[in-house]
């Protein structure tokens, strides 16, 4: 299948790139390069361009040939999100919606989407599945959202088909340190702890130590983003105009920050000093996904369960790369 793959030159993107090539894809990235990397793209087609750019997104659609659309391209830093909404609404919302129209205009009908746990909110228990109301609490889960009610509308009016997969904290690097993650600023829990172990800061912090969970510190799902491009993969293969799937992906497995620090200082060897803080507004104690859905109707499962086998994926590539792609 020919593939477009938006926000290719990303951190999931890029490893979803590899992996659908490997399975005999024909891929091609299109990336505005305003977080992403050239380095992540390899050896593939390279469109920079802006999802706002509907012209130039449905000549590439034509040009490629395009059958399908996997769609990363968004901004996703819950923080900015609450300090410039605007910024969030105009790539996330609008954006897409451009791609949406865009793929109309080329007659190209089936898109994975990039969705997030954050549509949920603050649930009121875990894990989480599909059913639970979906009641986001800042801008960034808002869009995402609104996002997928309209893959339902387009689906209904337009016949479009698609799969928006809800992914709880992506973690890890390929295995072979070629790619990894590498975001400014990183806000990502594990590439910080292993930026101590590099000596790249002096200690972590920890938002909060009083949360209700056996140590007090806020409980995450953390998923090899291999195992998320695997589950890209398979939702492209499965989705048809009648079959449109709303999935969680995620191991089922909490894992604390205080587990998550102890499990890199155990794979790295080094002392990570931690440095407690106060809470950070908004944190739910506990986000843990149930992915039986997409265990069932995907026929995937996780291959990293053991959060210590994501880390050490992670720490071989920041170890070859302590300055990301810049090197």
């Amino acid at each position: 299948m020919r593939v477009l793959v938006t926000g290719g030159a990303g951190y999931i993107g890029s490893h979803t790139a590899r992996k659908l090539a490997a399975e005999g894809h024909d891929v091609v990235v299109y990336d505005n390069l305003s977080a992403g990397h050239r380095g992540a793209v390899g050896k593939f087609p390279l469109v920079v361009g802006d999802l706002h750019d509907g012209e130039k997104l449905t000549a590439t659609l034509k040009e490629y040939n395009i059958e399908s659309v996997i769609h990363f391209a968004a901004f996703a830093l819950v923080g900015e999100s609450v300090t410039n909404p605007a910024k969030y609404y105009q790539n996330n919302v609008i954006g897409t919606l451009s791609l949406l129209d865009a793929m109309r205009a080329a007659d190209v009908s089936r898109i994975v989407f990039s969705s997030t746990c954050a549509t949920y909110g603050i649930p009121a228990s875990s894990p989480i599945d599909e059913s639970f109301p979906q009641a986001p609490v800042n801008p960034y889960g808002f869009t995402k959202l609104a996002i997928e009610r309209a893959l339902e509308d387009y689906a209904h009016a337009y016949g479009m088909a698609f799969a928006a997969l809800r992914y709880f904290n992506a973690a890890g690097a390929s295995p072979d340190g070629d790619i990894g993650e590498d975001h400014s600023p990183e806000s990502h829990l594990i590439p910080l702890v292993l930026q101590v172990a590099l000596g790249q800061r002096e200690s972590i912090s920890v938002f909060g130590d009083d949360y209700p969970t056996d140590d007090g510190t806020c409980i995450r799902d953390y998923i090899h983003v291999d195992d998320l491009a695997d589950a890209h993969l398979a939702a492209m293969q499965q989705i048809t105009a009648d079959n449109c799937l709303k999935l969680n992906l995620g191991t089922g497995r909490g894992v604390s920050v205080q587990e998550i620090i102890q499990a890199c200082r155990e794979v790295t060897g080094m002392d990570i000093p931690a440095e407690i803080g106060p809470r950070r507004e908004g944190d739910p104690p506990a986000l843990v996904a149930n992915a039986d859905k997409a265990h069932r109707i995907l026929n995937w499962q996780p291959k990293y369960m053991d959060v210590r086998e994501t880390i050490e994926t992670a720490w071989r590539w920041h170890q070859s790369h302590p300055h990301g792609f810049a090197q």
